[in-house]
């Protein structure tokens, strides 16, 4: 199989041709790979593992599922692709919502895909592309287009008349305080919970290595208890199917080959830069980071918990890229095991459907950055999380 995906490579440079899309998708996603998203020349070592493959490359690309969809994003872009209800399951969800039951089954309609410029803060401010820094603020960027991006396929599933409603610019500030409620929501449950149950029985313990001990287990318990939970969600399933879809696009694309259903299907469902391995990395580097501060008051250990927040994720963030790039080597490969295994519980199968959407959304992508025009310092912040 690796002889045959190698000649495949030859491929590379050309136009990726599209899966079938639908007439209206806002934009033309037919146009070839561009810029610093070109696959290099150089060949790419492909890993196969239990007859999947993994792409041993990093390329400036990342994404999020969405509902019924996927949002990818590049250097300057980032596009959503849904697949929206057919008419005869709108009507069959209208007709079950009278009866008290609601929401729609797989849609199996046409693929609608827009697409965004993106303004990144990095490349207007020098000094917010610094280490740890440029995590801080890239992070936070992503946040905010994921949560756009998921209103974006929500009204995808509404009838037409219904979306149109819907579709009205929500003002910055309103998005603004809906990222500030997700972090606090998760600076309570990962960071002052965590360390206000150890406290408890701070006395008892008489050590302050046993109390970062204690509070990181507590911590990560708590964080693959989370994990777990959401896994058992039934309504989440299609969305944990298109997260796989994600990152067998990217990889594929990052592998050099035609990004079509057939090579993505390929592909591993695990990625070293998805959001779930980033999370634990942020589990087990808050013990370290907490480490050094001992057992000062009660309130000095809530504030630390909650300031040392950005530095946590800003190292993180510099941990994940470095693996990304790295992830080659075999020492690498085995830090970043646990990671891919956690993926199992946020990550499922797609099928050939779903990957025509995730790349559906990826080539709207390359079909609108710009060659030459980006700087290294331009990519920062692109390639973390998948």
């Amino acid at each position: 199989m690796l002889a045959r995906l190698a000649g495949e490579r030859s491929t590379i440079g050309q136009s990726t041709k599209p899966a079938a899309l639908s007439a209206t998708a806002a934009v033309a996603v037919d146009a070839p790979p561009a810029g610093p998203l070109d696959t290099p020349a150089e060949p790419v070592v492909l890993i196969e593992n239990d007859g999947e493959l993994s792409a041993q490359r990093d390329a400036p690309v990342g994404g999020q599922a969405v509902l019924e969809g996927v949002m990818m994003r590049g250097v300057s872009n980032w596009a959503v692709a849904v697949r929206k209800p057919t008419a005869e399951q709108l009507a069959q969800a209208d007709g079950e919502g009278a009866n008290g039951s609601s929401g729609l089954p797989a849609a199996l309609g046409e693929v609608a895909v827009t697409t965004y410029s993106l303004d990144s803060a990095m490349k207007r401010h020098r000094l917010l592309r610094l280490p740890i820094l440029r995590g801080v603020v890239a992070l936070g960027g992503s946040m905010v287009i994921g949560f756009r991006a998921l209103e974006v396929s929500a009204n995808a599933q509404l009838p037409a008349e219904e979306a149109e409603e819907e579709q009205q610019e929500i003002p910055r500030a309103v998005w603004a305080g809906t990222v500030v409620f997700a972090v606090l929501f998760a600076i309570v449950l990962f960071f002052l919970i965590p360390v206000g149950l150890t406290s408890l029985i701070k006395h008892q313990l008489g050590s302050s290595v046993l109390f970062w001990v204690v509070e990181g287990v507590i911590r990560t318990t708590l964080f693959l208890g989370y994990m777990l939970l959401l896994s058992r969600i039934r309504d989440l399933r299609r969305v944990f199917e298109y997260h796989g879809a994600e990152h067998k696009t990217i990889s594929c694309f990052e592998a050099g080959l035609e990004l079509t259903p057939g090579n993505a299907q390929r592909f591993s469902r695990l990625h070293p830069r998805c959001g779930t391995s980033f999370l634990l990395v942020v589990m087990i580097v808050a013990i370290f980071v907490f480490a050094p501060i001992g057992l000062p008051a009660w309130y000095w250990l809530m504030a630390t918990r909650v300031l040392g927040v950005p530095v946590i994720a800003g190292i993180s963030f510099e941990l994940i890229k470095f693996a990304g790039r790295n992830r080659s080597r075999s020492w690498v490969r085995a830090l970043m095991w646990p990671g891919l295994k956690l993926q199992l519980l946020t990550t499922r199968e797609p099928d050939l459907d779903q990957l025509e959407v995730a790349i559906a959304a990826l080539q709207a992508v390359l079909a609108r950055e710009t060659p030459g025009e980006l700087s290294a310092a331009d990519l920062v912040g692109v390639e973390v999380v998948a």
